[in-house]
């Protein structure tokens, strides 16, 4: 008799643990390693420091095992060694990408370049301001959506001229204007 799906048990995976472990090596092949599994970090002491101590050996042999010795300490104690958080391997990868980058860094994924310089060239004018009385320049047109439901606008009221408080600027030109004026007389 089959069982339903509800009476099958659930499966649940976890991967947290396998993520927590550094990567390791432990088996070369059929081969296990003495004294393994070792992480990246300490394969690099163990092959390096191998290859150093044998080319320098007239150096240190007068020490006799010291430097052996201190030799597997360093590959002991570089087991769980964590730069910032990351391991060596990795720390290091990131301060090559970064001494990599440009300067100037990234935007949206591309190198960030300084644009071309160019020439700006522009021109502005001064105009006196209006007349006090000027009602049209006092105030721009505005445009205003139609809709069949709205009432139609009342009948304008007599418009008032309020004098325009004057502006440094526009005493200046006015200034000018007055001094243009008196000369030319």
């Amino acid at each position: 008799m089959n069982a339903s799906p509800a009476d099958r048990p659930r499966v649940a995976r976890v991967y947290t643990a396998a993520r927590r472990h550094p990567w390791v090596l432990g088996k070369l092949g059929d081969w296990v390693i003495w004294f393994g599994p070792y992480t990246p970090a300490q394969l690099v002491v163990l092959g390096g420091g191998a290859l150093l101590l044998i080319k320098t050996f007239a150096w240190w042999s007068w020490l006799g095992p010291v430097p052996v010795v201190l030799w597997l300490v360093s590959v002991w104690a570089v087991r769980g060694a964590k730069i910032g958080g990351r391991t060596p391997f990795t720390a290091f990868f990131g301060w090559l990408t970064l001494l990599a980058q440009h300067p100037a860094g990234r935007i949206g994924g591309r190198t960030a370049r300084d644009r071309r310089p160019h020439l700006l060239s522009g021109t502005f004018i001064l105009e006196a301001a209006p007349a006090a009385g000027d009602t049209a320049a006092e105030k721009p047109a505005r445009r205003r959506r139609r809709s069949a439901r709205r009432t139609p606008d009342p009948a304008p009221a007599a418009a008032v001229v309020r004098p325009r408080p004057v502006t440094g600027l526009a005493q200046l030109l006015r200034d000018a204007e007055n001094d243009q004026r008196t000369r030319s007389l």
